[in-house]
């Protein structure tokens, strides 16, 4: 049987204030990607998002980004390669603590926004992110990257882990690259039209650009990005769509996985 991951960006509140439903998404999930405090969450938050996942058999990821709370992560800075490491290697290990504190395990880290399209095609920025995850002592953990990216080139010759994503809620450019948000259609919120997407990428590891051209993108997840208007309805016409089509969805790794 053919399996894909569906992964989610979850606990990206801050205090009072928040974001996405991650009730609701959690039990259609396989994996979540944790806010770490930098771009959104705080203690508590990740904690409860923490115990969320646990309680519904979820995979638990760090999600690390630039810090930037008000611009949510997803405006670029010029962070030295040092800074970028230490500033992950802070993200990972504050939830990874709190994952044990309450009875779980790390799976996977995930970049977050600006630094995840950084990492994407600019070595530095993938490099220092290599290190901070190799650092963490725990051998088993997943870095999950863009397809195609330079990030998960360069951890594959550090001996990490990798698990290979694509978006179905987001368009592609030719070159492998999502499209900016500030571009129109850059963002897919149509549930049917998201859910038609997650299953070419699970069946034909394959995905139309904005112009109609197809491309390869291997992948063995798809990320839904939890804090969009439509984001419940979209993974659940994107899990329903698939399990119909006779695929299963499970955290990696898994033999399929490229």
């Amino acid at each position: 049987m053919l399996t894909i991951d569906l992964n989610c960006d979850m606990g990206e509140g801050f205090g009072p204030w928040k974001m996405g439903d991650d009730a609701a998404l959690m039990p259609l999930i396989s994996s979540a990607n944790i806010a770490c405090g930098y771009h959104g969450g705080d203690p508590v938050v990740m904690r409860d998002t923490v115990r969320l996942a646990l309680h519904h058999g979820v995979a638990i990821g760090a999600h690390p980004g630039y810090p930037d709370l008000q611009g949510f992560g997803r405006r670029n800075l010029s962070l030295s390669p040092d800074e970028v490491y230490a500033v992950v290697l802070h993200q990972i290990g504050a939830l990874q603590a709190i994952a044990a504190a309450e009875g779980g395990v790390l799976h996977h880290v995930k970049p977050h926004g600006a630094l995840y399209n950084t990492a994407a095609r600019q070595r530095d920025v993938a490099e220092a992110i290599v290190q901070a995850v190799c650092k963490i002592q725990q051998s088993d953990l997943i870095l999950y990257g863009l397809s195609g990216s330079v990030l998960l080139k360069i951890a594959e010759v550090h001996g990490l882990r990798v698990c290979r994503e694509a978006f179905c809620d987001r368009s592609y450019q030719n070159d492998g690259a999502l499209t900016p948000r500030n571009l129109p259609g850059a963002v897919i919120d149509n549930p049917e039209a998201a859910a038609k997407r997650a299953l070419q990428l699970a069946q034909q590891q394959s995905i139309e650009t904005v112009d109609g051209t197809l491309i390869a993108v291997p992948c063995g997840t798809i990320c839904i990005h939890g804090d969009g208007d439509n984001a419940v309805a979209i993974v659940r016409a994107v899990r329903e769509l698939l399990e119909k089509e006779g695929l299963r969805v499970a955290t990696p790794p898994f033999p399929s996985t490229p």
